[in-house]
């Protein structure tokens, strides 16, 4: 059981929560905080005569008017009702059960004034593995992910969809079932539950775990090539590295040269002086995304345990703050870079793939023995082509957009939803350009036998070539690039 509420959650916590399948419960503090803001609102709108935004007012440009205490709850689930109007594809039930957390996470830190009752439905979902449906399209990313999390906040008043054991089914269905009741909310909840970043932070994370994960294949991935290719390793040599000291460009350097000692391949004397830039440049570019990965790293730690509605309520000052914590400008930025940072990883992996395939260095054109009645791996390296040039255009800046709404209320949005759903394409698609390189570099291999590389990459390949043979001639290749990805996705 993960306590939530406890400490700051990490993204390795999170990697760990979802791979486990661990069941969460809310500490005793994040209980206390919880009911601590929500007796204070209480408090605060019986007492007050002044009107407090979202809470009895309306929202963005109808902060003007002023609601009656009578209507306070009904305001709410309109406000959850009314916005709720995401189109698009569904969101991944992965992302989704993200977005759930990071909900929890936020609300628990007590500066939202919701019910506890509310946070617990939303615990008691997460642990039944109750997930809304929501879709991709409708947020600006700023005044929080609006549409996305009505949509997320519908099965709390007993409305949407949920997809539950595998099914999608209505929310009704599902509290006939389980004979729950939808939850009354009150004063300020439904504003509480749709501001926030957490679809943002959602993809943002997933990207964040994924992207750490394409950076090791990367290399692995590249080496094999380079011990394929007959290449050279002067380019990894630390005293280069040193006097250009990027972060990522020395652990890059470092990883390479760890993952080839030992190999007979690349210790062999060499007749090429100097390599093709996707060889030889390799520190300079995986290394860049890496540090473009820790940055991006760190503004999603920061933003997963950070309270993202308006207004925020502090009891201990008995204040209650208006302010703009919901814009998602900083996550913008960040799904970006790194979108363009893992684009780039796939742009150099696809110029290894065609330098493989191009018949020098006494490897046979397209890496097959009867070329002419065969094709062998030609069309891949299309296929990867293909994909990066998409990556390309996915990889145009959301965060440089905006569109005012709201009657100009919100004249500036960071649209960083629409870069979240496009760096989440291109990290997918990253998986699929180094699963083509991946096997090309293994038919490469074989033709360098009975010469062995290191034993880490031999470990490697031994494990790939029970999964994907080598090919003596034209089959099926697409079997092959998805029997990659997903050696990719589980090896261990």
């Amino acid at each position: 059981m993960f306590l939530v509420g406890k400490k700051s959650l990490t993204l390795d916590e999170i990697k760990q929560l979802l791979e486990s399948g661990d069941k969460i419960s809310l500490h005793k503090n994040a209980i206390a905080e919880i009911e601590k803001s929500r007796k204070y609102l209480d408090k605060k709108i019986a007492s007050s005569v002044e009107s407090v935004y979202g809470v009895t007012t309306g929202f963005g440009s109808l902060y003007d008017k002023k609601i009656s205490p009578k209507d306070l709850g009904t305001l709410q689930e309109n406000l959850v009702m009314s916005h709720a109007c995401g189109t698009g594809d569904e969101v991944p039930s992965e992302i989704s059960k993200l977005i759930l957390l990071l909900k929890i996470v936020s609300l628990s830190l007590g500066k939202s004034g919701v019910q506890l009752v509310t946070v617990q439905r939303l615990v008691d979902f997460y642990n039944n593995d109750i997930l809304p449906v929501i879709y991709e399209q409708g947020s600006l990313g700023a005044s929080g992910d609006l549409a996305p999390l009505a949509h997320l906040s519908l099965p709390l008043i007993g409305k949407g969809e949920v997809y539950y054991k595998g099914k999608k089914i209505s929310t009704e269905k599902l509290y006939s079932e389980l004979k729950w009741k939808s939850i009354t909310l009150k004063s300020k909840e439904g504003l509480a539950l749709l501001n926030g970043t957490q679809f943002m932070a959602a993809f943002g994370v997933a990207c964040s775990i994924n992207a750490e994960k394409l950076w090791y294949w990367a290399n692995t991935i590249s080496a094999l090539s380079l011990d394929a290719f007959d290449g050279r390793l002067e380019p990894f040599d630390k005293l280069a590295q040193d006097v250009r000291p990027h972060k990522g460009q020395i652990d890059t350097a470092a990883e390479i040269r760890k993952i080839l000692k030992g190999s007979q391949l690349i210790n062999q004397h060499k007749k090429h002086i100097q390599d093709p830039y996707s060889f030889r440049c390799i520190p300079q570019v995986h290394g860049a995304s890496k540090d473009v990965i820790d940055y991006a790293k760190q503004v999603f730690s920061v933003e997963i345990n950070s309270v993202t509605d308006n207004p925020t309520i502090f009891p201990d000052e008995d204040k209650i703050i208006s302010a703009g914590n919901f814009h998602g400008q900083i996550l913008a930025l960040a799904h970006d870079f790194l979108a363009i940072a893992l684009a780039e990883l796939g742009s150099i992996s696809e110029r290894r793939t065609f330098q493989l395939i191009s018949g020098s260095r006494n490897l046979p054109s397209y890496l097959i023995v009867n070329a002419g009645i065969n094709s062998g791996l030609m069309i891949p390296q299309y296929t990867a082509a293909s994909i990066v040039s998409r990556n390309k255009q996915l990889c145009t800046p959301s965060s440089v957009d905006s569109i005012p709404s709201s009657n100009g209320q919100e004249d500036h949005v960071s649209m960083g939803a629409n870069a979240a759903v496009k760096g989440y394409k291109v990290m997918k698609s990253t998986y699929t350009i180094l699963a083509i390189e991946l096997l090309t570099a293994a038919q490469a291999m074989d033709f360098r036998r009975p010469k062995k590389t290191s034993p880490v990459l031999e470990k490697v390949f031994t494990a790939y070539r029970k999964k994907v043979k080598f090919m003596n001639n034209d089959r099926v290749l697409r079997d092959d690039i998805i029997a990659s990805e997903k050696f990719l996705e589980e090896y261990r």
